[in-house]
């Protein structure tokens, strides 16, 4: 039922009620029949579930396997090591599920706990979730609306809808309005708004789930979708695990028919398990996104999922709300349009309520322009009524759309008068001109409407300025009287400006192909105003659709137009999801600004949900970030350290997947040409250490490339043909190498092939050495600042050299002391990564 489209006495008819409001008993029949008034939450699965569930992974899965492959191969200590990887991951991701489910608890924490209503024609206090279809429920000042309700009677009703509509003024309520479309909220009042000043009735129309907020309470209990890393590396982790297994498989039967003992074979065939599977990608992962993080939170971005930060890197669309995003949230004075500066100042400064404490405007949006205004202009409030007092007021209200002082002014009266242009018009008689004041003529009246149309046409809100001097006989108490032959003095026009930075950020997520949307809930000309001073779009006609069109637009027409839309204004809750499902379906990765409870369901939609820091808590709960500052630029940055994070991900994963390849085809290779494996299974699980620590983590901490912001966002997977391509070649260099060098010690060394300590020792050493030759294949362009990087280069160096001199070591990994000369070989043998890397770069 459309309530807005009915008059208040055809709501009450329809409802079976009346201003009497129900009887007691009539009330409790409906609450058993309509269910209570409050949000319901779907059954979830509890912490414990949500824990274990952290396990059903395909990669976390292959780890827990590759942890007991260590332990049964003998290594206690690498298996606790992966245990404790796979723990980690677990609870970070139980904290980022169970911290969505919270979204919900805040959203029921907003709910009001009591209302006034009038039943059995007496007015009482019931509790809030006892509300009913029918009920009449009271408005004063101050209390939060219980339900969704048909206005029936309002006294200067004005109500703050900001949380739900994201419009910064309070609304004005009035029950003899009548839509014949479903946009207009002027006879109605929502659950959850506050009640800003007034007094007023309704009905009760809708409780619950069946409420508006009750719809987004609905939204926000859907299921979230992966992000694009998590597809991504599921993926990944799917396609190593099939490898692994059918490797292992392959490699266990060539061993077993060669006659080697089952035992060996299992372990080969174990270690080689352990190979395949890259059990640092989640360490590795976790730590690069969490430096991210840490990045990104001294820019005022803080981010509440982890995966969200490389989602960003991603993104080509931006859905930005103006007002405070955009805009600075605070209305100024852009034009004004005046004779007398003089009088504009002081009326600015003496007929207003808004002050200043400490630097903070309080008070009316308007009002606060036009304080700041004058007080720029050397007219301070506070000065000026030490000097010219106060003697009366008449408040603005919506009926009147003006506001009147009388101050004493040196030793005159006079009335001082601000408000809706054409309204105080009406009320001139004489008219400030060039030579004073003189009669007010039809040219004057004709040209002051001409300049207020430019003056609205640019999006300002525009406020007309008078005044007179009263005699001292005219009564202050007939105020009717008192605002009459007034003389004009001239138009202010105001706006919430833009950011100065915002220009320049939507300049640079040009540039970097991403697509900036304005979603506002403000008016379409003022939207568009802004979208063009900020350059939205440049050299074009702005495409801007409001609520209404939308409604108007078929799924199919709003999907051949989504793309070129670049503001949306008077949008409704369900509409931002909607232009968010849209942009997916055209396959977009969009991320969504908002800051308000109607926000919510859209930031859940997104691929990235970016919540204001200013904004409600459900708002926050619900989103992947939050802006600290409120500021669309800092979107931007955090868009380029995502760029920068997914390009470091895609170093340590070809870094790693290398390492991977080149283990699996040495092995199965030596198999396969009937050589005894060159690598124990120690000196595999050592292998893994080098290629998962310093090295690997070095990658994910590389400087962004000069080009990061200037390229379009990448929808390419985390192995893009080119990569498959260098690390393949990679795996196949490293086989290679490792088994000629193999082989080469083999045939000039008399010791048994399953003993020769010095062969195994230089095919494992040559193996280690290329992995730390391939990280430079794997570096940013940005030269050598990445002081890590060669920190932990001379850390695996260290460590391999201790494996190989130390005695205590040498027994644990069968190794032995290797000479000058079989370093040299060593060296020349695993550059050869660098020279491959260099021809596949330049012919591939």
């Amino acid at each position: 039922m459309k309530w807005k489209n009915l008059s208040a006495d055809e709501t009450l008819k329809t409802l079976n009620s009346s201003i009497k409001g129900l009887s007691d008993s009539e009330a409790q029949k409906r609450l058993s029949e309509h269910g209570k008034n409050e949000l319901v939450e779907e059954e979830k699965p509890g912490p414990v579930q949500i824990f274990l569930g952290q396990f059903m992974d395909i990669l976390i899965l292959i780890l827990i396997i590759a942890a007991i492959a260590a332990y049964y191969v003998g290594d206690t200590l690498d298996a606790i090591v992966i245990l404790i990887v796979v723990l980690i991951n677990a609870v970070v991701g139980f904290i980022q599920e169970y911290r969505a489910e919270k979204a919900m608890e805040k959203l029921k924490g907003l709910i009001s706990s009591e209302a006034v209503v009038i039943r059995d024609g007496q007015e009482q206090k019931v509790p809030a979730g006892e509300l009913t279809i029918g009920d009449i429920v009271l408005l004063e000042e101050g209390d939060n609306v219980p339900a969704d309700l048909r206005i029936i009677e309002s006294y200067d009703l004005l109500i703050d809808e900001s949380a739900m509509t994201g419009e910064s003024l309070p609304a004005e309520k009035h029950p003899e309005t009548i839509y014949s479309d479903d946009h207009g909220t002027e006879n109605m009042a929502f659950m959850e708004t506050d009640v800003s000043s007034g007094r007023g009735k309704g009905v009760v129309v809708e409780i619950g789930m069946d409420t508006e907020i009750g719809k987004i309470a609905e939204m926000i209990q859907e299921e979230e979708e992966q992000t694009p890393l998590q597809q991504k590396i599921a993926g990944l982790g799917k396609t190593l695990g099939l490898l692994a297994v059918l490797v292992c498989s392959i490699v266990f039967v060539l061993e077993y028919l060669q006659g080697i003992p089952l035992v060996e074979t299992f372990m080969t065939a174990v270690s080689l398990a352990v190979a395949a599977v890259p059990e640092g990608l989640p360490a590795i992962l976790t730590l690069t996104l969490a430096l991210g993080m840490q990045r990104m939170a001294r820019s005022n971005a803080i981010v509440r999922k982890l995966l969200a930060v490389e989602t960003l890197g991603s993104c080509n669309v931006i859905c930005t709300d103006k007002t405070g995003t955009l805009t600075l949230n605070q209305m100024t004075v852009r034009d004004a349009r005046v004779n007398d500066p003089e009088m504009i100042y002081t009326i600015s400064a003496l007929c207003n309520n808004a002050t200043k404490n400490n630097g903070k405007l309080l008070g009316d949006p308007t009002d606060a322009a036009i304080l700041t205004y004058a007080d720029e202009n050397g007219y301070n409030r506070k000065e000026l009524e030490e000097k010219y007092s106060r003697l009366l007021e008449i408040p603005l209200d919506s009926t009147r759309k003006r506001m009147t002082t009388v101050n004493q002014i040196e030793g005159e009266r006079y009335l001082l008068i601000k408000g809706a242009p054409e309204v105080l018009l009406n009320r001139c008689s004489r008219i400030e001109g060039e030579t004073g004041v003189r009669p007010i003529k039809t040219d004057d009246t004709d040209n002051v409407m001409k300049e207020l149309n430019e003056m609205t046409g640019n999006a300002l809100r525009v406020l007309g300025f008078a005044y007179r001097k009263l005699s001292p006989d005219e009564d202050l108490n007939d105020k009717e009287a008192l605002e009459k032959d007034l003389i004009f003095a001239g138009l202010v026009g105001m706006m919430d400006p833009p950011r100065e930075e915002a220009k320049e950020a939507i300049a640079i997520a040009k540039k970097a192909g991403i697509k900036v949307v304005m979603i506002t809930g403000d008016h379409k000309d003022t939207a568009v105003a802004i979208a063009r001073e900020i350059s939205l779009v440049d050299g074009k006609d702005i495409v801007a659709l409001t609520g209404s069109d939308l409604d108007n637009l078929s799924d199919q027409e709003f999907e051949n137009m989504v793309n070129d839309v670049s503001v949306y204004a008077r949008v409704f809750p369900e509409q931002k999801v909607r232009i968010v499902e849209t942009l997916k379906k055209m396959d977009n990765v969009a991320s969504m600004t908002g800051d308000g409870v109607n926000d919510a369901p859209a930031l859940k939609k997104a691929a990235i949900g970016v919540a204001m820091g200013s904004g409600t808590d459900v708002a926050k709960e619900s989103a992947d970030m939050l802006l600290q500052d409120d500021n669309f630029a800092t979107i931007v940055k955090a868009v380029r350290e995502g760029r920068t994070i997914f390009d470091n991900i895609r170093r340590f994963v070809r870094f790693q997947l290398s390492t991977n390849i080149g283990a699996i085809l040495t092995i199965t290779s030596a198999s396969l040409f009937s050589l005894p494996v060159p690598f124990n299974p120690i000196q595999v699980l050592w292998i893994n250490i080098i290629m998962d620590g310093p090295p690997a983590q070095s990658l994910g901490v590389e400087p962004p490339e000069k080009n990061v912001m200037n390229r379009p966002p990448l929808k390419e997977e985390i192995i893009p043909r080119k990569n498959l391509l260098k690390i393949v070649i990679a795996g196949v260099v490293m086989t290679v190498g490792t088994l000629a060098l193999y082989s080469y010690i083999l045939s000039t060394d008399p010791s048994p092939a399953h003993e020769n300590l010095k062969a195994m020792t230089m095919a494992f050493t040559v193996f280690v050495m290329y992995q730390i030759f391939n990280v430079f294949n794997c570096r940013s362009q940005r030269g050598f600042s990445n002081k890590f990087l060669f920190l932990a280069v001379g850390a695996s160096i260290l460590l391999q050299l201790g494996v190989i001199y130390l005695p205590f070591l040498q027994g644990i990994f069968r190794t032995t002391a290797l000479g000058p000369f079989d370093w040299v070989l060593i060296i020349l043998i695993a550059s050869t990564i660098l020279v491959s890397d260099w021809l596949a770069e330049r012919f591939i």
